[in-house]
C-alpha cells in the first residue's frame, strides 16, 4: 500500500499537462481569491448591522437598505466570479484531455505487435477513453474545489481572528482531526480504486471480446459462458464500487459533521470569554455563520481525495502505457544489393512454453515468389510477422 509520497511523481506528470495553461488558471484562481472574500464579507455585514443598529434600536432607512444592497451585490459578483473560473477552469482541462489523448494514441500506435499478443485490444480502448476522462475531473473538479476551498478557508479564517482570536483558536481545531481522516481516507481507498479500474478496463475488454465475436458466439452456443463472464466482470467492479461508497458514507460527512458540532458546542461553552464578559451578539451570528460554512470546503476537500485517487490510478495506467517499449526500426538505409531471404532454424513462441514455430528453415532467391501454406495456426501469419521485423 503506498503512501502519497508514491503518488506524487504521477500527479505531478498529470498537473504538468495544465504548464500551456498557466496564464487562465492563473486568472481563475485570482478570482477565486476575490470571490472568497466577497463571499466572507456577508457574514461580517449582517454581523456589524446586529451589533451596531438592531442593539441598539437604530435602524436608518437609507443604512439599511445599503447594507442589503451590499450585502447582495457582493454575492451576486461572487458567484460570477465563480462561473467565471470555472469556464476557465473547463477551458484548459478540455485542452488537457485533447493533448493527453493524443499522446497515448501515438504511444498506441507505436507499441510492437508483441505488446497485443497479452494486451486485449478493450483496456487500450479504456486507456483512451475512460482513463483519460478520469484525467479531465481531475483539473474540472479536484484541483478546482482544492484552490476553492483554500481561498474560502483562508478568507474565513482571516475574518474569525478578526473578530476574536480566542475563539478562532478554539474553530481551527477542526484542521487536525481533518488531516488524520484524510490520511486515512488515503491509506485504505488507494487499493480499492485501483481495483475499480481495473474491473472496468475488464468490462470493456470483454465488451469489445463479444460485440466483435459475435457472430461465432452465437454460432457455437456460447452466450451463456460469455454472459456469465461479464456478470462476473460487472459483480466485482460493483463490490469495489459498494467498498468505496462505504468508506465515504462513514470517514467523510458523518464523521466531520460530528466533529464541527461538538467545535460549535464548545465555542458556545466560550460566550463569556470576552473582557466584558460577554459575547455580542453579532460575533456570535459571525462565528457560528464561519464554522458552517467552515465545514463544507473541509467536507469537499476530503471528498475530493476519493476522485484524486480515481484520476492518479488512471494516470498510472495512462503513463504505463505511454513508456511502454516502442518499435523498433533499423537504421541502415543502404539500398538492397540482394532479394534474397534465408531462414535458418528459426523457433518462435508467444509464450515461453508454447513453440509457434520450430526448427523452420526456408531459402527464398531473388526475384522468385514462394507460398506459405498450412491449415488456420499453423504459423503462417507469425513467419510473416518475423520477416517483417515486428518480433525480436
Amino acid at each position: 500500500m503506498r503512501s502519497f509520497s508514491q503518488l506524487w511523481p504521477t500527479l505531478k506528470r498529470l498537473l504538468a499537462y495544465g504548464s500551456p495553461w498557466r496564464k487562465p488558471l492563473g486568472i481563475a484562481v485570482l478570482m477565486m481569491w476575490v470571490a472568497a472574500a466577497a463571499e466572507v464579507s456577508g457574514p461580517l455585514l449582517i454581523s456589524y448591522f446586529i451589533d451596531n443598529m438592531v442593539a441598539k434600536n437604530n435602524l436608518p432607512l437609507k443604512v439599511v437598505a445599503g447594507l442589503a444592497a451590499a450585502y447582495v451585490g457582493l454575492q451576486l459578483f461572487a458567484a460570477g466570479l465563480h462561473y467565471a473560473q470555472s469556464l476557465l477552469f473547463n477551458r484548459a482541462a478540455v485542452g488537457v484531455v485533447q493533448q493527453l489523448r493524443t499522446d497515448v494514441m501515438d504511444a498506441a500506435l507505436c507499441q510492437p505487435l508483441s505488446e497485443f499478443d497479452t494486451q486485449p485490444v478493450g483496456q487500450v480502448i479504456s486507456r483512451v477513453t475512460n482513463d483519460t476522462e478520469v484525467i479531465r475531473d481531475l483539473y474540472v473538479t479536484v484541483v478546482a474545489t482544492v484552490l476553492r476551498s483554500a481561498a474560502l478557508v483562508g478568507a474565513m479564517l482571516v475574518a474569525m481572528f478578526s473578530l476574536d482570536w480566542r475563539m478562532a483558536l478554539v474553530a481551527i481545531m477542526i484542521f487536525p482531526v481533518v488531516l488524520v481522516v484524510m490520511v486515512i481516507y488515503q491509506r485504505y481507498s488507494t487499493p480499492i480504486v485501483r481495483r475499480v479500474r481495473a474491473y472496468l478496463a475488464d468490462i470493456n475488454d470483454g465488451f469489445n471480446e463479444i460485440i466483435n465475436g459475435m457472430s461465432v458466439i452465437q454460432q457455437f452456443r456460447q452466450q451463456a459462458r460469455f454472459g456469465e463472464r461479464m456478470g462476473e466482470a460487472s459483480r466485482s467492479h460493483y463490490m469495489a464500487r459498494m467498498q468505496t461508497l462505504r468508506l465515504d458514507g462513514f470517514l467523510l460527512r458523518p464523521l466531520l459533521s460530528l466533529f464541527s458540532s461538538l467545535i460549535l458546542c464548545g465555542l458556545l461553552m466560550l460566550f463569556g470569554f470576552s473582557a466584558s464578559g460577554t459575547i455580542e451578539v453579532g460575533v456570535l451570528y459571525a462565528f457560528i455563520s464561519y464554522l458552517g460554512r467552515l465545514n463544507e470546503p473541509l467536507i469537499e476537500l476530503t471528498t475530493q481525495q476519493a476522485m484524486l485517487q480515481q484520476a492518479v490510478v488512471a494516470g498510472e495506467r495512462v503513463f504505463e502505457l505511454m513508456d511502454g517499449p516502442r518499435q523498433q526500426y533499423g537504421n541502415d538505409d543502404r539500398p538492397l544489393q540482394s532479394g534474397t531471404i534465408e531462414v535458418d532454424n528459426v523457433s518462435f513462441a508467444y509464450r515461453d512454453d508454447n513453440l509457434v514455430l520450430k526448427n523452420i528453415n526456408l531459402s527464398v532467391p531473388s526475384r522468385n515468389f514462394v507460398a506459405l501454406v498450412g491449415h488456420t495456426g499453423s504459423g503462417k501469419s507469425t513467419l510473416a510477422s518475423l520477416l517483417m521485423g515486428y518480433y525480436r
